[in-house]
């Protein structure tokens, strides 16, 4: 509780709001109002978590495995410095190298968020997707223990980052959700505003508006409780309700959790990455959404 008093020193009422908006709220959970940055050259707002070398890494030292089983390096490990920061044109940017799987994870957990960022790929592949497509993703509702998953990544929800299919879903590590959804001609479940509702752990973006390989593509994430929808280039490209994992039979929502931003193989880089807290969805994508 803050007590202020008249004195010719007092702190002006904007930057009290301010700081009252951006004080960490219960239980650890970032509340604000404002977009807030949470790129900096020092990557203060993040923690890494290194998965397991894989075998075809000049890495000395650690023991190596296929990528996914093994033991992980783990936490603030980053031998290989896959995630860094680099100045261009005075704008900081995140710098991912793929070498190796690994997780940029937030200090603070989120729920009842916009975030947004940009996001290009660079030229280099790694093993274990060396001839497979370059590969990324934004994960969110992070709960549990890192190594969850592949050891190497949190239980969590996944908006996808990857070429072609970015705003795919992806539930990791048993979480889940309901998507209104169609059956394409391989068969895969694919968003579709007017379809039946599916409870799945992969939908398929219906969008088809990313960029070519080396511009900057302009992607949002806004979870509003245990909804949410992807953005790609100002396009609603899946919408999930019901985020949720089952636990003894029981099912628990997924409404909050930290986010992280995988490294995966592919050289990748991710500049402005912002967030505020919301209530409702923006009436933009609300009128794609219906």
């Amino acid at each position: 509780m803050y007590t202020f008093k008249e004195n010719p020193n007092r702190m002006k009422l904007s930057t009290v709001i301010f700081m009252l908006l951006i004080l960490p709220g219960i239980e650890g959970k970032a509340q604000t109002k404002r977009w807030v940055a949470l790129l900096d050259q020092n990557l203060s707002k993040w923690e890494k978590f290194m998965g397991v070398p894989h075998t075809s890494l000049e890495l000395t030292g650690y023991p190596k495995g296929d990528g996914m089983k093994g033991i992980p390096l783990g936490l603030n490990n980053d031998p290989l410095n896959v995630f860094s920061t680099v100045i261009e044109n005075d704008e900081t940017i995140l710098k991912i190298t793929g070498q190796m799987y690994g997780g940029l994870t937030t200090k603070a957990s989120y729920s009842n968020f916009h975030l947004k960022f940009q996001v290009k790929w660079g030229e280099k592949k790694y093993e274990p997707r060396l001839t497979q497509k370059r590969d990324n993703g934004v994960l969110y509702h992070c709960t549990g223990p890192h190594g969850k998953f592949w050891n190497v990544w949190m239980r969590s929800q996944e908006m996808q980052v990857q070429e072609g299919d970015m705003g795919d879903y992806f539930g990791l590590a048993g979480a889940k959700s309901s998507v209104t959804v169609i059956k394409t001609a391989d068969k895969a479940w694919q968003y579709s505003l007017k379809a039946p509702s599916v409870e799945l752990t992969y939908a398929r973006q219906n969008g088809g508006v990313e960029k070519p390989n080396g511009e900057w593509n302009s992607l949002e994430l806004i979870c509003i409780g245990d909804k949410s929808i992807h953005v790609v280039n100002g396009k609603v490209v899946n919408v999930l309700t019901g985020g949720r994992i089952t636990e003894s039979g029981n099912d628990i929502p997924l409404s909050s959790g930290k986010i992280q931003i995988q490294s995966e193989g592919a050289e990748a880089y991710y500049k402005n990455i912002q967030i505020r807290s919301v209530k409702k969805f923006p009436s933009t994508y609300l009128k794609q959404m219906k």
